[in-house]
């Protein structure tokens, strides 16, 4: 969950909404477990929600913000099978959680029936010696960890090795809880298939693997067959799929005068140190990112176009000039002079702007890169305005890894886009975007703030989390959550609720009509909300409650149908029960968390009901044509 996007690890987050994350996160799982990989679940739990956004910094958190908003999506990929949960390194209030057996087996294990392996993340077990002082050796850091239900030490051992014999054996921790560890180990093993003869991993002791139906294996590294085929890393589908993702995901945010789409002849000036920067689209964790200081054959990462020759490739009769103007980081200024003489010389301005991904503060986004606000990286805030001021209209394009409030300069850009980090295939999706190629259907999974200081905040918010009186400041954002324009136009129509009454166990449809009201074929994404007018506890104005992609030819009208079943207005009540209050749920429907053209309502009636981890997580919706 997106909690503050000051956090580094703001690029490696879904979004802030429950809902959308514990849906991708689902897949994702999925996708990864039909492969034959268990995947792991990180980090448990509220690691993103720190203070002030730094890393591996200590959480402050409500438990009713916690169940409600922190632990649904881990609960909704737990549902969808991942079989492998790494807790995290921080502490939430004092309690490091890598040794907190109330979160790893009362409330993971008792109550959410997940029944896979705990892993730690690198030091975690160490670091309850070391960092969160409640171990003064390495063996009570063992044993700490294992009777929290922490199983397994990765990648390295520091404190389940030798420490933890110790500790078994001046009694500390039971070897019973060993056996618990090792048995839910080689329970993973035989239901992958590691542990059948003739896998080609099982090696006799003191030398490499042999398998008389197979290749060799080097104990430091996987098969070696030097007969076999090269692995491609990088096959067609995938590279299809990628692109595919990238298209989707660009964001139109702002396009008030139509600059966008350029124009085929147009003189374009490109500016901005990420316009020809072939890694721009790769964030922190990628391999190039990652690794290519170590080792220098994958510092250049797999072939990308930049944004500046994808756009001569979809643009060749256009004539297109670049100037850098600055760095990602460097404060120098000494390009600012170039780069708005060429502008001046052009139609139209493209200022490809953002970050550079790295880690523990080699970049400006990625773990360990957290910042204070949330002005853009450098001196790139100045270059825009360097920009604006040399007169031919400003397309601010964004390739970044978390929300950058771009509030006080945005009313004098011609459009804005948005990207964070698209990966392989992000500069010809871009490309696409500019020159009309492509129609844009990527919708914000946050909230763009509109001043630097004003996080942090989210959608999620209640009354009096957003503008009042009593506060100088104003939260407004920039652009709301679920944001995204096209260039075409939607109209929504019919909104229909089945029943105005359900029952708190009950399910109620609600439908409404969408259509292409413009000349192109472009993809709405529908978002249905629900509101709480009146509850025991406070609650946000409005929460996601489902959504889905609709295409649509120009003029075409599709019906959309979402299931909701009473559990999707569940929370946690003043006793700390998750409960279906009876009452009153506003429904609304449109294109985003503040253009929500259609409204209405119905009530659950009967006695409240309290509901625990088999209820109801999810939305189905049903797109049919008309």
């Amino acid at each position: 969950m997106t909690r503050d996007p000051r956090w580094g690890r703001t690029e490696e987050t879904i979004g802030e909404d429950p809902y959308l994350v514990g849906s991708v996160g689902t897949a994702y799982v999925r996708g990864l477990q039909s492969a034959g990989i268990q995947a792991t679940l990180k980090h448990f739990a509220g690691y993103s929600a720190s203070r002030a956004a730094r890393n591996m910094a200590p959480v402050a958190i409500g438990r009713r913000e916690f169940a409600d908003v922190i632990l649904v999506p881990f609960e909704m990929a737990l549902r969808g099978g991942a079989r492998s949960v790494m807790p995290s390194y921080t502490d939430i209030d004092g309690v490091p959680v890598s040794g907190d057996r109330e979160l790893l087996t009362t409330l993971l294990r008792d109550e959410l029936g997940f029944d896979g392996l705990v892993v730690s993340d690198y030091y975690a077990i160490a670091f309850l010696q070391t960092q969160h002082a409640v171990a003064t050796t390495p063996a009570q850091a063992a044993a700490l960890a294992l009777e929290a239900g922490l199983d397994v030490e990765l990648p390295s051992v520091a404190c389940y090795g030798a420490a933890l014999v110790s500790a078994v054996r001046e009694g500390l921790v039971a070897a019973a809880l060993v056996d618990r560890a090792a048995a839910r180990v080689l329970r993973q093993k035989c239901d992958l298939g590691l542990l059948d003869p003739g896998w080609p991993g099982l090696a006799p002791a003191g030398g490499p693997a042999i398998d008389a139906d197979g290749p060799a294996i080097d104990a430091d590294g996987p098969a070696i067959d030097a007969d076999g085929p090269d692995i491609d890393l990088d096959p067609p589908g995938h590279r299809a799929l990628a692109r595919r993702l990238a298209e989707e995901s660009v964001v139109l945010l702002a396009n008030p005068d139509d600059t966008l789409p350029l124009r085929p002849d147009a003189r374009i000036a490109v500016a901005g140190p990420l316009a020809d920067d072939p890694l721009a689209f790769f964030g922190c964790y990628s391999m190039p990112r990652h690794l290519g200081g170590r080792y220098p054959e994958a510092a250049a990462g797999p072939p990308a176009s930049t944004v500046l020759a994808a756009l001569r490739t979809e643009l060749p009769a256009a004539t297109i000039t670049y100037a850098p103007g600055c760095a990602v980081r460097d404060p120098d200024r000494s390009g600012f002079a170039a780069a708005a003489a060429h502008a001046r010389d052009a139609d139209v301005v493209i200022a490809v702007l953002g970050d550079e991904a790295g880690l523990f503060g080699r970049g400006t986004s990625g773990e360990g890169c957290d910042v204070a606000d949330l002005r853009l990286p450098g001196v790139q805030d100045d270059l825009l305005r360097v920009l604006a001021d040399a007169g031919p209209p400003v397309v601010l394009v964004l390739v970044t890894g978390r929300p950058y409030a771009i509030g006080p300069g945005a009313g004098q850009l011609a459009a804005i886009v948005q990207a964070f980090f698209p990966g392989e295939e992000g500069g010809g999706a871009l490309a696409g975007v500019l020159s009309g190629r492509l129609v844009p259907s990527g919708r914000l999974p946050v909230e763009m703030p509109a001043l630097a200081g004003a996080q942090p905040s989210s959608y999620l918010r209640p009354r009096l989390a957003g503008k009042h009186p009593g506060s100088s400041v104003d939260p407004t954002p920039l652009f709301a959550f679920g944001h995204g324009l096209s260039y075409t136009s939607f109209g929504y129509s019919d909104l229909a609720v089945d029943h105005d009454e359900i029952a708190t166990d009950g399910t109620a449809i609600i439908s409404c009509t969408v259509r292409n009201t413009g000349t192109r074929t472009g993809t709405e994404v529908v978002q249905l909300y629900l509101s709480d007018p009146v509850a025991q506890v406070v609650r946000p104005l409005r929460w996601l409650a489902g959504f889905a992609r609709v295409p649509l030819d120009p003029g075409q009208a599709r019906r959309v149908s979402f299931r909701l079943h009473a559990d999707r207005t569940a929370f946690t009540g003043r006793d700390g029960t998750r409960v279906v209050e009876p009452g009153e749920i506003g429904v609304a429907i449109g294109g985003a968390s503040d253009r929500l053209p259609l409204r209405g309502s119905f009530t659950l009636t009967g006695p409240g009901r309290a509901v625990g981890a088999g209820r109801v997580l999810d939305t189905p919706v049903l797109v049919s044509d008309i």
